[in-house]
């Protein structure tokens, strides 16, 4: 029943609190949009200020544009702009700042007067379009009638010039007239330019005027210095006029272009004008709409049926309402819950004093005791301390038992510990003995090693010695083979002077052959000498002399065939020399091959010995770094043992704590009484 009871309440709670919630949320969201569609009619209500004071802005830059006001063009265009920004907000709405449009197809007030001030503001626009789009014809024509209205009276007063040469000159009436006429006509120019800038109605009509004018001007002006038959004007003989007039008639030239395109632009400046004053009319209306839009959203928060203060008023009240209705709910089951309170504080008070009463055994020290396990608020704790004694009386009888396994296990690790720390001792000293082995072999491993690199050096010593002995051996077997080329060379010569040799036998033979045939010519003319008488006797001398000359040839080449033949004999004896010398350079030269070889042996046997040695000296160093690593370990062994029986001997003495630890154990729980 109590349970159905706290249902409905907690039921009834939740309804009342959803309640709440709806009517809060709804008041809030009432006044957020509220707040967001005034802030929204304030923008737009400024948008329709704006565009008040634009529209009379736009009146008066209308006005003094279509006057020829260059800066009204320019905030003319600028104001156009703004006002056509802000009507497009308000008819289009404006996503930067959130702005909803107005315009709803004229289903409102608000909506048909944004309709109504958007179509105020397009005839506003359309007139200042035409303003703006003849901006250059307006201020051309301002600058040309500016031109006109200074240089016509340049040419009056020069005309007056001409007007009293004339004068002192006695001109003719019909000139003095003429002069009169231009005056006027200068006058009257002036006079229509302004009417054609003021346009209106007399705009076309004073164009047309000033046409005829300024057509009448230049030839009545023409006559005057030329003349004009038709008209009955001579021309002006007086140099000074003439020149003036000349002058004149150079500056109107100048003019006539001028003129003529004012008066073109006559009919855009009628229409310019109109168009302003039209613009000033229709900007008094776009003020109107916008007034009256400005009313039509100011009155909007009333129209509006949602979201409107009223409704967000109604849903504070429930809010209110609510809220007072789950205080005073509230305050009610309060008070029923603080007597529901007290008598179960009661109950529980009697109940708890009963469990302290029957746990007083507990307290010293008996497990036997069981606590009443009852439907009261101490039931689960007397339930829980039953469960509790359970444990704690398991707990102490596997003290009881543990410490016992304890205490025996630890003295027989005690003294496993004794005899663990025998043994390391012993172990210790058979290391420091192996220590010592291992540092006299260290040390007789470094004796090898630098004997072992003694003889690395002597083996690098000899293989340089045989390396330079084959060197050396070369060089001698080059020289010998340059001797054999020298000694063979010098054969080939001794050969040739030898056949020289012969040809100088073969030629002192021919010599010896002339000889004997001119001793032979010689002796027969000798007797034809004779033979001839007195009249030979000259020639007889002659043949003479020749008959000597062919015995002393005959002697010379003797000695000559004799030389001869002792050069060869020498010659060929040197040859048989050279060849024997020769045979035995070749056999001194492979002897030396045959001992550069051997040396050659020699020094890769040497390099081999001196790479084996360097090897051995080199696994000598490392057996002796290896030893000496040995040695450091085995030291580091040695101390690691020392303190392995250091700590075999503190396990030993912290076992035997233990035992006693055990042994305390099994004292302190021994006042516990248990079952059985």
């Amino acid at each position: 029943m109590s349970t159905t009871g706290g249902v409905s309440r907690e039921r009834g709670y939740t309804a009342l609190i959803v309640l709440l919630l709806i009517a809060i949320g709804f008041a809030a969201l009432d006044f957020f949009l509220l707040n967001q569609k005034n802030g929204e009619d304030r923008q737009a209500i400024a948008l329709t200020t704006q565009i008040q004071v634009l529209s009379q802005q736009t009146a008066k830059f209308a006005l003094e544009s279509a006057d020829g006001n260059t800066d009204s063009f320019k905030e003319l265009e600028s104001t156009r702009n703004a006002i056509d920004s802000a009507v497009q907000r308000l008819d289009k709405g404006d996503p930067k700042s959130g702005m909803q449009p107005y315009s709803d197809n004229n289903a409102t007030p608000a909506g048909r007067a944004v309709s109504a001030l958007d179509a105020s503001w397009k005839q506003l626009d359309a007139d200042i379009g035409k303003i703006l789009s003849n901006k250059a014809v307006v201020l051309d024509s301002g600058q040309r009638a500016s031109t006109l209205s200074q240089q016509m009276p340049l040419l009056n007063s020069s005309m007056e010039q001409v007007v009293n040469i004339l004068q002192q000159r006695n001109g003719s009436s019909e000139q003095m007239l003429g002069t009169s006429r231009q005056m006027l006509s200068a006058d009257r120019i002036i006079r229509r330019v302004q009417e054609v800038l003021q346009g209106g109605d007399s705009a076309q009509s004073a164009a047309d005027g000033l046409s005829r004018d300024a057509q009448l001007y230049g030839s009545v002006l023409k006559g005057l210095i030329e003349g004009n038959p038709d008209s009955g004007v001579r021309p002006i003989n007086d140099a000074n006029a003439r020149k003036i007039l000349t002058d004149m008639d150079a500056s109107w030239a100048q003019l006539a272009d001028p003129v003529a395109k004012l008066v073109a632009a006559a009919g855009n400046i009628a229409d310019v004008k109109r168009a302003g004053n039209q613009a000033s009319l229709d900007s008094q209306t776009v003020l109107l709409r916008a007034n009256d839009l400005s009313e039509q959203i100011g009155k909007l928060p009333l129209r509006r049926l949602f979201p409107n203060v009223w409704w967000g008023l109604l849903g504070a009240i429930a809010a209110v309402a609510f809220a007072l209705l789950l205080v005073i709910t509230l305050v009610r089951d309060q008070r029923r819950r603080f007597a529901q309170s007290t008598e179960l504080n009661q109950r529980n008070q009697e109940a708890i004093m009963r469990l302290l009463d029957e746990m007083g055994s507990l307290a010293e020290g008996d497990l036997t005791v069981k606590t009443t396990v009852s439907e009261d608020i101490t039931g689960a704790i007397a339930d829980s301390v039953n469960y509790a004694i359970d444990e704690l009386r398991s707990l102490v009888t596997t003290i009881n038992e543990t410490s016992e396994q304890v205490s025996s296990s630890a003295q027989e690790t005690q003294t496993t510990a004794r005899h663990l720390a025998n043994a390391a001792e012993q172990q210790a000293q058979q290391i420091s003995t192996a220590t010592s082995a291992i540092n006299q072999i260290a040390s007789s491993m470094d004796d090898v090693s630098k004997n072992s690199a003694e003889s690395a050096d002597v083996a690098e010593r000899s293989v340089k010695i045989a390396s330079h002995g084959a060197e050396v051996v070369r060089e001698t077997i080059s020289g010998m083979d340059s001797i054999r080329d020298q000694i063979q060379e010098t054969s080939k010569r001794i050969k040739r002077l030898g056949e020289s040799s012969q040809e100088i036998g073969s030629i002192v033979e021919l010599i010896n052959d002339i000889a004997e045939q001119t001793n032979i010519l010689a002796l027969n003319a000798a007797i034809q000498a004779a033979s001839a008488g007195e009249a030979g006797r000259g020639f007889a001398v002659v043949a003479d002399e020749v008959q000597r000359l062919a015995e002393r040839s005959t002697s010379a080449t003797k000695r000559i065939e004799t030389l001869v033949q002792t050069i060869q004999s020498d010659t060929n004896e040197a040859v048989n020399s050279m060849e024997q010398t020769t045979a035995e350079v070749v056999a001194g030269a492979r002897l030396a091959e045959d001992a550069g070889s051997a040396l050659g042996d020699i020094e890769r046997v040497s390099h081999d010995l001196s790479a084996l040695i360097q090897n051995i000296s080199t696994a000598a160093r490392e057996q002796s770094a290896a030893a000496t690593d040995i040695s450091v370990s085995m030291n580091a062994i040695q101390e690691i043992t020392s303190q392995t029986s250091q700590g075999a001997s503190q396990t030993a003495d912290s076992i035997g704590t233990l035992a006693q630890l055990a042994s305390d154990l099994r004292r302190s729980v021994a006042h516990f009484k248990l079952p059985g």
